[in-house]
């Protein structure tokens, strides 16, 4: 029989600071893991789960965070039995939540419950409450760089504060998110717009010619981009393309929080040094394949 961790609740009403808070009661307790809307987050890191933040709605939010799907549960258990974790804190809006939580992962009641007046002051709640409402913003107890691969296109801030126990006083990151479901509205980027964010970036790198943006294929977890440029057939192109690769990642996660997955290039046209090259702008706007002919001045390889 596997050994189940000790359980220790975490409560509290929804937009009081929870989340915010528990990395910090985790350190201070010596608990390892912590279950927060539907993910399991140990030493600070994203072990097992999805976020419920991610959910399109706010009833399926709560479904995502109560583990109502069996294989959500079975993943997030059975990463917990695997860590060894000797406890865990869960978080819950109340206890009848954690109960929740505890059975549909198997675990035991809590042996101790926690509330977040304990550990927030009544004007602590308040400004958490206010913040939550007014601007949608969510806490993460995890890294940013982790919480961007599964809130891609959505702006991830970090947030760092530091430990209260004297050895390691080591900073604990966070992440604020804005769900989906939130009631400011959707935010979503055009592929488009992703599209001439890498063209433009691909085309400041030296030795690039002219660039095409080709399928964007988007993912919940990010995008995968596919780049059609012309290069010149005297270069050294190992260079030029990683270069180009390198650009297009770091212009497209700036300007727009995606999560780029990766960036294919496709060669279609080689010219030598001093033929002309022209711009085939106007067939893109009349919808014509603007890899059909290609530069004048250019071979096609």
């Amino acid at each position: 029989m596997d050994h189940l961790p000790q359980v220790v609740a975490f409560v509290g009403a929804a937009g009081t600071g929870k989340s915010h808070r528990a990395s910090l009661l985790a350190e201070d307790l010596g608990i390892p893991a912590i279950i927060d809307d539907g993910l399991l987050i140990l030493q600070g890191h994203i072990a097992a789960g999805r976020s419920a933040k991610r959910e399109p709605t706010a009833m399926a939010a709560v479904r995502r965070a109560v583990f109502a799907d069996t294989q959500h549960a079975k993943e997030v258990r059975d990463a917990l039995l695997a860590s060894g974790a000797e406890r865990v804190l869960i978080l819950g809006t109340s206890k009848e939540m954690v109960h929740l939580i505890c059975d549909a992962l198997d675990l035991p009641r809590p042996q101790r419950y926690i509330s977040i007046q304990e550990v927030a002051s009544p004007d602590e709640m308040r400004q958490a409450t206010r913040i939550r409402r007014s601007q949608g913003k969510h806490v993460i107890p995890a890294p940013t760089l982790e919480v961007k691969r599964s809130f891609s296109g959505y702006l991830v801030d970090p947030l760092r504060v530091f430990s209260r126990r004297p050895s390691p006083g080591r900073p604990v990151e966070k992440s604020v998110v804005r769900p989906t479901y939130s009631s400011l509205g959707r935010f979503f980027i055009d592929d488009a717009v992703i599209g001439a964010i890498a063209r433009h970036g691909a085309r400041t790198v030296p030795g690039v010619l002219d660039v095409r943006w080709g399928p964007i294929d988007t993912r919940p977890e990010g995008v995968h981009l596919r780049l059609d440029i012309w290069l010149p057939v005297d270069g050294i192109l190992p260079p030029i393309l990683e270069g180009v690769q390198k650009k297009v990642r770091q212009d497209v996660e700036a300007m727009t929080a995606l999560n780029v997955l990766a960036v294919d290039l496709v060669v279609r046209r080689l010219r030598r040094t001093g033929e002309p090259v022209v711009a085939d702008l106007d067939r893109d706007r009349q919808g014509e394949d603007p890899l059909a002919a290609g530069p004048a001045g250019v071979e096609e390889v």
